[in-house]
């Protein structure tokens, strides 16, 4: 890719926290959120809940609440060491193989050698935090298929 944008926008934020049921109750009843999206996702050890304000539109930034199936998963292994709270900023790309290719050449280290599956059947990959400033950086190719 030449100097051009490689992100969209930031697509959301995600939160680490103990219990999805919990965390959905809390930000519903007092935070005023709506669920827009739920989901277990195996292969990566999560639980999760996109929530959004009001009619929120797909352009719009959500915050994902993630929640450890298992006491492996990663996100269990993030409650331990830092507690809950902000787990990782995703930024949206309109091509994932093109950004991930991009930040590779200028010297971004990727998590994972190829894609996985993320929300919604969503094209995710992660950059390495000690690339990142120490933030957990996301990059999400949202399914076109979906609403999210």
């Amino acid at each position: 890719m030449d100097n051009t944008d490689l992100f969209v926008c930031i697509d959301h934020v995600g939160l680490a926290v103990p219990n999805l049921d919990e965390a959905i109750e809390f930000h519903t009843n007092v935070l005023g959120w709506r669920v827009l999206h739920r989901e277990t996702n195996e292969e990566q050890g999560v639980e999760e809940a996109m929530i959004g304000t009001g009619d929120q539109l797909a352009e719009n930034a959500q915050i994902q609440l993630l929640a450890p199936l298992n006491e492996s998963s990663t996100i269990a292994k993030f409650i331990d060491r830092n507690g809950p709270g902000m787990q990782q900023l995703a930024y949206r790309v309109a091509d994932l193989d093109a950004v991930s290719a991009t930040l590779k050449e200028r010297g971004v280290r990727l998590l994972f050698p190829e894609p996985k599956r993320g929300t919604n059947d969503s094209r995710i990959n992660f950059c390495h935090p000690k690339d990142t400033g120490g933030v957990l950086l996301e990059l999400v190719e949202p399914n076109p298929n979906a609403a999210h």
